[in-house]
């Protein structure tokens, strides 16, 4: 054959090893979400490809068949089509006696080049910009060469799969999605500007919903307002106006003695019908919602959803009373900043130091100030309860502890319990 003659065979081949190229790329890259909203879209080729993607094997196959036959019949015809030219070109430099052997070298170098540009690199690339559009493109070609090369395709697979059943390998892919794999998304959604930075925290914070317990967002006992059965009307009133809640809790003499809950509007009822106002009247107390502190935010929103209730009292494994969640603290997590301007109990000073209050969830923590993680923090929920677990004692003021670059120093102390902390980045040494 003419040189010409050749070079149309070597282009033909790599042609044929670009289009198995593209396809195997496109294949294993294809999202199953997107290959099913084409198929929704009316793009019957997706379906084909997500059946090819539910048993790889023979397509995988039919890939290798035709890529190593391509190879080794591009390498044959290459050495035969380009060894002489590239010996007659080097007789002008060079006419010694390793002048074959040259010539040899770089006809494969030549032909091998060609291969990796246009029949691997260029394509693969080519595929991974828009890998669903062009495997609903090469599927039906596919599907004929599996029908054409059946029996080649039987043997070779089952003497991988005899392989994989011997190590005990899964022969089948399997899809499944973590949490993780959706963040990850957002992540990259965020950073390519599909999803907005308010819609990327909201989306985060919702997943963020069944790793926190709702003692992470609840209002803590020390900081309940409560009525007893016996509270006198004097001494509600002015309560209520203190307090201005929607809804009280009703004790018996101790908060560790639950009885229910009054709803402020009956005792406005009871006011505007100029009666007394008594705890102990038909229909005024409600049963509350019960919840365990083990509970996340996620299963907390969906007690209120099956009662009916918005708020609940939390109970310990001593079924005392550790604080009270309402619905609003359960959706104030999940809308973050969105209804905030910023966080209630982290106030920003300047740049380098923070105001946070001792009871600020461990949490919000971590996301004002981008700290990863704190030591053993499965042992405590609080920026307080951290600093205890650090000191190993009751703090006192200006006691601190250093993490993360930051200095966690005590600067207010309520009966023994940490009112307030000033946080500040420690300026590293040059």
């Amino acid at each position: 054959m003419s040189l010409f003659e050749h070079v149309l065979i070597i282009v033909l081949l790599i042609s044929v090893s670009a289009f198995f190229s593209m396809s195997e790329i496109a294949l294993a890259a294809s999202r199953k979400q997107r290959l099913r909203q084409l198929l929704s879209d009316g793009e019957l080729r997706a379906k084909q490809v997500l059946a090819l993607q539910e048993h790889p094997g023979s397509f995988f196959t039919i890939i290798q068949i035709g890529l190593n036959a391509v190879a080794i019949l591009g390498g044959i015809l290459g050495e035969a089509a380009f060894t002489p030219t590239f010996v007659e070109l080097l007789k002008f430099v060079y006419d010694g006696p390793a002048l074959q052997s040259l010539g040899f070298g770089l006809s494969v170098f030549f032909v091998t080049a060609l291969f990796i540009l246009f029949a691997d690199l260029m394509p693969k690339r080519l595929a991974m910009l828009a890998p669903e559009q062009v495997a609903v493109a090469v599927v039906r070609p596919i599907l004929l060469l599996l029908i054409v090369l059946k029996p080649l395709v039987w043997l070779f697979n089952s003497i991988a799969n005899l392989v994989f059943k011997i190590f005990n390998v899964p022969i089948q892919r399997k899809d499944q999605i973590t949490p993780e794999d959706i963040i990850s998304m957002m992540d990259e959604g965020a950073e390519a500007g599909v999803l907005q930075q308010q819609e990327h925290k909201l989306l985060e914070n919702v997943f963020d919903m069944d790793q926190r317990t709702v003692t992470s967002a609840m209002t803590p006992r020390e900081s309940l307002i409560y009525f007893v059965l016996k509270e006198t009307p004097e001494s509600i009133k002015a309560k209520i106006a203190e307090h201005p809640h929607a809804k009280f809790i009703v004790c018996d003499q101790a908060l560790d003695r639950v009885v229910g809950y009054v709803d402020t509007r009956d005792i406005l009822m009871q006011v505007l019908h100029e009666q007394s106002i008594s705890l102990s009247k038909e229909g005024i107390l409600r049963t509350p919602l019960i919840i365990p502190d083990t509970l996340s935010l996620y299963e907390a929103l969906a007690q209120f959803k099956a009662s009916g209730v918005d708020f609940a009292v939390i109970l310990n494994e001593y079924a005392l009373v550790v604080g009270m969640i309402t619905l609003k603290d359960v959706m104030s997590i999940v809308m973050g900043e969105l209804v905030n301007s910023e966080e209630e109990q982290i106030v920003k000073r300047d740049d380098d130091s923070w105001l946070v209050e001792g009871l600020t969830p461990l949490d919000d923590v971590m996301r004002v100030l981008s700290i990863d993680q704190f030591p053993d923090q499965e042992n405590y929920e609080t920026i307080a309860g951290f600093m205890m677990y650090m000191l190993r004692k009751i703090p006192k003021r200006t006691d601190f502890v250093l993490h993360q670059g930051y200095k966690f120093e005590v600067v207010d102390i309520d009966n023994y319990k940490i009112d307030q902390l000033l946080v500040t980045k420690v300026k590293q040494e040059i």
